[in-house]
């Protein structure tokens, strides 16, 4: 009798192995992190084969690290990067171009070229996604119109393309060696290639983005055996796949319509489960795939998607210096008691919901000699915070269901000044699991339910508990105030970019 599930997440900046037990508790785990590659203004690369090494890395480490048998182990799940687009040679294993990464604004033309017919919602009653640099299809147009020999090998059915989901699936399957070339729905979902409805790649637009249907992956289910696995996981189902966001929501539990949660890492995104029907969005939220369980029917979502919230932490970190651990911010934040009148908009790959504006970048506002460095770091935590109050009036709108608390997870809820600022800025509770790396978690119960090691959703539910909850305690006008300096603040960062 196998005594854990594992899942493999491949994140923005790192990759992870994590083993749970049937409680859904943490057995044991290993981390890496890759290099992050930025060869012109507003481009970011990573090197797949630097990313599969890792996952390789990571895999052994853990075992080594729990002494775990991989006899034990019932089943393995993905979780990845959205968005994050990789062709390579089916016959190689090689990568014809690094992956470019979601956070990428190289496609900006395409896709201007494609909204001067029909505006930026040119395609979203079939795909729920507005026209932006965000998503992968565009970005494997860049790939065939700009790297050379691709599209003539995409054309014999050499190139193939994958976000990373794929990628790791098709070589933890054997890669050249019989790998399985698949994506499941909510990572499909996230191309701008695939029909809300039909769950299959949509010819017309592949027409006019000119993919050719033969470098894509098959649609399957979020949680079914798609092979097994070879090298250190030698006869492991590999049942479980799930675009990151998507899998927070499975491994928080949040099976019921109307519930929701929010994931706070390089970026943050909040889902809301709409159930089994799409719910097109009016407030510049997006219409995606939640999940799918095997034969079940699909479960749709509302997604506010936030490029730069972890990130900006990293930034402080990395390019200006003013901390040398991301884990330090808070400190230097708490030296001061308010931001001393400073917003910090972290537009630097322009803004996502509920906005969607590709001509904005980053802006510091309200400066002063008073001004010092905690009052920076201050600002920093709270844009995470106001932007995630956008999203949340967006999603209140299109859903018609005022959310009464919000599940939270990810590196940074154990910000406790954060999350307090968080529950403060919404006026609900915010809430954080006991295992809030829910991520990993959600592939996992993926993969787990694929394989009958959970038989079904409601075991689920069991384990999840909570850990912490912060009630809000600001001033309703003081609320209004900080959240009207915000919005005030972010239409500066518009028309940057001509």
């Amino acid at each position: 009798m196998a005594k854990y599930a594992a899942a493999i997440d491949q994140g923005t900046t790192s990759t992870r192995f994590m083993v749970f037990d049937h409680s859904g508790k943490v057995v044991c785990f290993d981390q890496k992190e890759h290099e992050q590659i930025y060869p012109k203004p507003g481009w970011v690369e990573h090197d797949p084969m630097e990313i599969w090494t890792r996952t390789d890395e990571v895999v052994k480490g853990a075992l080594a690290k729990g002494n775990i048998d991989v006899a034990d182990i019932a089943a393995v799940g993905i979780t990845n990067q959205r968005e994050t687009t990789v062709v390579w040679d089916r016959r190689t294993g090689k990568p014809y171009y690094n992956a470019i990464v979601w956070q990428d604004t190289r496609t900006a033309d395409l896709c201007n070229m494609w909204a001067a017919d029909g505006g930026q919602d040119r395609f979203r009653a079939h795909v729920g996604l507005p026209l932006a640099t965000y998503f992968s299809g565009p970005k494997v147009r860049w790939i065939l119109d700009n790297v050379p020999g691709v599209r003539e090998a995409a054309a014999k059915g050499d190139a193939i393309f994958g976000n990373i989901d794929t990628w790791v699936i098709w070589n933890l399957t054997g890669g050249t060696d019989g790998g399985v070339h698949v994506t499941d729905v909510s990572n499909a979902s996230r191309t701008m290639l695939m029909n809300l409805a039909t769950l299959d790649w949509d010819d017309e637009i592949l027409g006019i983005m000119g993919v050719p249907r033969a470098m894509l992956p098959k649609i399957v289910a979020s949680s079914a055996v798609y092979g097994t696995a070879k090298g250190a996981l030698a006869g492991v189902p590999v049942a479980g796949d799930l675009g990151d966001q998507q899998a927070a929501l499975f491994g928080q539990t949040c099976f019921s319509p109307g519930e929701a949660k929010n994931t706070y890492g390089t970026g943050c995104f909040m889902l809301l489960n709409t159930g089994t029907k799409a719910v097109p969005s009016k407030s510049g939220l997006l219409t995606t795939l939640g999940y799918k369980i095997g034969d079940e029917p699909a479960v749709y979502a509302l997604e506010g998607s936030i490029a730069i919230t972890g990130a900006l932490v990293q930034w402080l970190r990395d390019n200006l210096g003013l901390i040398s651990r991301s884990a330090d911010v808070e400190a230097l934040a708490a030296t001061v008691e308010d931001n001393g009148g400073i917003y910090f908009v972290p537009a630097f790959s322009g803004l996502f919901a509920p906005y969607w504006r590709s001509d904005a970048r980053g802006a510091l506002v309200g400066m002063t000699r008073y001004v010092n460095k905690g009052h920076i770091a201050r600002a920093a935590l709270e844009a995470t915070a106001f932007q995630t109050r956008e999203v949340l009036d967006a999603m209140n709108a299109d859903s018609g269901v005022a959310l009464t608390a919000l599940k939270v997870d990810g590196g940074m809820v154990f910000n406790e000044l954060l999350m307090q600022f968080q529950a403060d800025i919404l006026g609900v509770p915010v809430i954080r699991p006991i295992v809030a790396e829910t991520t990993a978690l959600g592939a996992a119960y993926a993969a787990g339910l694929a394989v009958g090691f959970w038989a079904k959703v409601e075991d689920l539910r069991v384990n999840w508990g909570k850990d912490k909850e912060w009630q809000p305690n600001m001033d309703a006008d003081h609320r209004a105030a900080q959240y009207a300096n915000w919005k005030k603040a972010v239409t500066r960062t518009f028309d940057w970019v001509a």
